[in-house]
């Protein structure tokens, strides 16, 4: 593979506009050689129609036939290099799916919306009670997804501080050490909280029993994959919902006449969601995935093992899909954005995000519709040392 000097991840200046390197990489064509922030080789996908078939393409995957020397695009032992067996994953993957499918089905999800809906005018009362200026990630982006995701799996809110270190530690891209450190607290607090629940006898799979409850109690499901899995959901529902809520109130406010839009008219809040999934803040660097075969991807001949990333916020701005992506507009007609991914890998937790920020923007928009930012964007720091990037705080008033 021969490799351009150009190497990820790529200065960012403004956390709502793309990095101008995958911006000039993106006009050169579908895909390019990289090197990954490890310095491993790799290709970087940019195309949305390339990068749409190829997270449906099951010659591409998450593992890898020698690990040891894979490619890797961080530290991170969650998500950084392959997992899984190679000969095995199609398999392992299809199981998966299958376990944790009726845990998130649209029956379970519409029945948690009057909670969700609950939660967050409580974290609104407390903001407007200490008035103004708040910081919008403190009092809301960061607790309403912890709050909800521990609701949903069985996780004690109170024990939020220890897990959200675990899970900060392990998503680390930089440091090896301090991820394994980080995965390894976050699955033995797992395997303590199914032994407690078992012990108290609450596993089991009666109706309204929590997620961890029920895995627990399913046939040829062990206590340790339903902690492992417990605490993967624990993650992953709550991390990029965080990140969402933050750079989605950053996005309606950096545009104050698409914030008096939806203001005037709350029913377009689904509209606006969708638009603000879409964002360039969300794309998070790209969807690794390992080439199970050799294979021709977008005129270049990809081999066994290749490491490619498929970048989605490139793909969710990509003018052959959206016309004049880098518009933001809350009355773009419903598109096929990839943020929840494609295909066989589509986020499972999609249906539950989506309602937790329509809740979320209906009553920002109804309670507080003169909020506005309390510094330039440009002042906002990003995080850049986890898997998924998002603001570390996010001043407003009203």
């Amino acid at each position: 593979m021969t490799v351009a000097a150009a190497r990820m991840p790529f200065p960012q200046p403004h956390p709502l506009h793309p990095p101008p390197l995958l911006r000039k990489l993106q006009a050169r064509g579908p895909i390019h050689p990289i090197r990954t922030a490890t310095g491993d080789p790799a290709w970087l996908v940019t195309d949305y129609e390339l990068a749409r078939q190829l997270l449906a393409d099951d010659r591409m995957g998450r593992s890898h036939p020698d690990p040891e020397r894979a490619s890797r695009t961080g530290h991170s032992v969650l998500f950084g290099g392959p997992s899984g067996v190679f000969d095995t994953e199609p398999a392992d993957h299809a199981r998966m799916r299958a376990l944790l499918r009726p845990h998130f089905s649209p029956r379970r999800m519409r029945a948690l919306r009057g909670r969700v809906e609950t939660l967050t005018a409580g974290l609104l009362d407390d903001m407007a009670a200490a008035g103004p200026p708040a910081d919008l990630h403190a009092a809301l982006a960061l607790p309403l997804p912890i709050a909800v995701i521990c609701e949903l799996l069985g996780v004690p809110y109170e024990d939020r501080a220890g897990f959200r270190a675990w899970t900060q530690a392990a998503a680390d891209v930089t440091d090896r050490a301090r991820s394994e450190r980080g995965l390894a607290e976050l699955f033995d607090y797992g395997r303590r909280l199914v032994a407690r629940k078992r012990a108290q006898g609450h596993v089991g799979d009666e109706e309204g029993a929590d997620v961890i409850s029920r895995l627990a109690a399913t046939d040829g499901v062990g206590d340790e994959e339903a902690a492992r899995l417990g605490m993967l959901l624990l993650f992953a529902g709550h991390e990029t919902t965080v990140a969402a809520i933050g750079l989605g109130a950053l996005a309606l406010l950096a545009h104050p006449d698409q914030w008096r839009m939806l203001t005037d008219d709350p029913s377009r809040v689904d509209a606006a969601v969708e638009e603000l999934l879409r964002t360039p803040g969300l794309g998070g660097g790209g969807i690794p995935r390992y080439a199970r075969t050799d294979l021709d991807v977008g005129g270049v001949r990809v081999r066994t093992g290749d490491l490619v990333v498929m970048d989605l916020g490139a793909a969710n701005h990509d003018p052959a899909a959206f016309p004049d992506p880098d518009r933001f507009d809350i009355t773009r007609p419903p598109s096929a954005h990839l943020t929840f991914g494609h295909g066989a890998r589509y986020c499972l937790g999609a249906p539950l995000a989506r309602i937790e920020l329509q809740v979320v923007f209906t009553q920002l928009a109804v309670r507080f519709p003169t909020l506005r930012l309390a510094c330039r964007p440009q002042e906002l720091t990003v995080t850049a040392d986890v898997l998924v990037r998002g603001l570390t705080a996010l001043p407003v008033t009203w």
